[in-house]
């Protein structure tokens, strides 16, 4: 039977942490962010695994604690003039099994108070990889108009990320696909509140999400020579 993961406890929890945003207070609430955020999101990746092996046998849902799909809530702020320590928010990667081999589009949820989505792509890809993305598009425009032009892929995705002002040298500016050669990230997703997070209908909807998605992902795989 479906069942809710998240509460409003869940959002009350990452409010908080935004609001108090040091080591002692998360370790003062350490075992509130367990029950209502971590292990309720480990057990949604857990119930994600069958469902996305039938979108693609070559993506995982890992709900492994440390290494899996769940993005750890510790900011890295070795490079960043934010030295606060923690996210307030929540996010998992659901990733292609060639992913430490090839660069790899990935599926994506996010859960954060007033900026909950969910999706999937590639986001800043490398050099190299843009490179082949772009070259991809170029010579295979059909397949790529296919995927992400279609009456359910308009009415729910949005693209996210930034473009260049200009064509990217070599590219005719009369390309029919010249807005999307001028990307710099390939991603894409739809937005949720708080409400269906809360509610049984999160992994249905989930599903149905990742599902629109995944003829662009399945595209993005393709201009790296991955399977999908």
């Amino acid at each position: 039977m479906p069942h809710a993961y998240f509460s409003p406890a869940t959002f009350k929890f990452l409010r908080a942490l935004d609001r108090n945003n040091s080591r002692d207070w998360f370790q003062a609430h350490k075992n509130d962010y367990e029950r209502r955020v971590r292990e309720p999101f480990l057990q949604l990746i857990t119930d994600l695994q069958a469902p996305l092996a039938k979108i693609s046998p070559h993506y995982r849902a890992d709900p492994r604690k440390n290494g899996g799909s769940l993005f750890r809530i510790f900011r890295d702020t070795r490079f960043s003039n934010n030295k606060l320590p923690y996210k307030p928010w929540q996010g998992a990667r659901f990733f292609h099994e060639r992913r430490h081999e090839i660069p790899a589009p990935s599926f994506y949820m996010h859960i954060q108070p007033g900026d909950c989505f969910a999706g999937g792509g590639m986001w800043h890809p490398e050099p190299e990889a843009l490179k082949k993305i772009r070259a991809f598009l170029a010579d295979n425009p059909a397949t790529w108009k296919k995927a992400t032009q279609s009456p359910a892929f308009r009415e729910h995705m949005t693209f996210w990320g930034e473009s260049l002002k200009r064509p990217p040298h070599g590219y005719d500016p009369g390309h029919e696909l010249i807005e999307d050669l001028k990307r710099k990230d390939f991603a894409c997703g739809e937005g949720f509140d708080e409400a269906l997070a809360c509610s049984t209908e999160l992994l249905p909807w989930t599903v149905a999400c990742f599902k629109r998605v995944a003829p662009m992902v399945d595209y993005l795989c393709a201009t790296q020579e991955l399977e999908f």
